[in-house]
């Protein structure tokens, strides 16, 4: 990877993460003390697994510190990474409640501190806190709801507006400064981007065209550098089928 590892001289405190968490917002300081109480910490090394796709999904993680990888790899064995996490970053929410398995790969970029919060501990917790269990049942409803609006606002959006979308997000999670943009650390080949954002290759390959052609982005051996971030957050909020 060309980006530069995240620095950060502490790891963020376990109590303000999981009250970040979506599922845990709205308890009260007291409630947040009482599950970090049974939070664990789970450190890794540069390139170990967290998890691997298909593995029993049995906890939550949030990155204290450090850079991981989510990536699956396909039937030809190439990986398809769907994004990267750093501090502040969570991963495994619906595992807690549902023990599906893993759809993803976790993979530690660098050296990571991790908090851990196992499906078996919080389950007694919630059978001893039943106001943290309903609070619980109320914001995963909200969750699915919104979940809901933003799978129909995505499906709405036109192929070039879902591309821009998702080039940008590269840009923030995984973008290193260069020379008149910013270029993104991982090879992003037309036919990865066309499973990322449900289009064809062909589809992808055009729109990759006419942003070359404007000056909006570079191409060189499948990595991306964004020249006018500008020009693509335009297309991003251009919507309308």
């Amino acid at each position: 990877m060309s980006s530069a590892p995240l620095v950060q001289t502490r790891p963020i405190d376990g109590r303000v993460m999981l009250g970040s968490i979506g599922v845990f917002e709205g308890l009260s300081r007291r409630e947040l003390d009482l599950l970090h109480a049974i939070t664990g910490t789970k450190r890794l090394r540069a390139r170990e697994v967290l998890f691997r796709k298909g593995d029993p999904g049995s906890a939550l993680y949030g990155v204290l510190r450090g850079r991981l990888r989510v990536f699956s790899s396909g039937a030809d064995a190439k990986e398809l990474v769907f994004r990267f996490l750093q501090s502040g970053d969570v991963v495994g929410e619906v595992a807690l409640f549902d023990a599906q398995v893993r759809s993803a790969t976790v993979e530690a970029v660098e050296p990571c501190e991790l908090l851990s919060l196992q499906r078996r501990d919080l389950l007694p917790f919630l059978e001893q806190h039943p106001r943290v269990a309903i609070k619980l049942a109320a914001v995963l409803a909200r969750s699915l709801r919104e979940l809901s609006q933003r799978v129909e606002d995505e499906l709405s959006l036109t192929i070039p507006a879902r591309l821009a979308r998702k080039l940008l997000a590269f840009v923030r999670t995984d973008g290193t400064a260069v020379p008149g943009g910013t270029r993104i650390g991982q090879r992003l080949p037309q036919h990865v981007l066309g499973e990322l954002v449900g289009a064809t290759r062909e589809s992808v390959n055009k729109q990759m065209r006419v942003w070359v052609g404007a000056g909006a982005i570079q191409v060189e051996r499948g990595y991306v550098t964004v020249l006018d971030r500008a020009a693509l957050e335009e297309t991003a909020r251009y919507a309308p089928i």
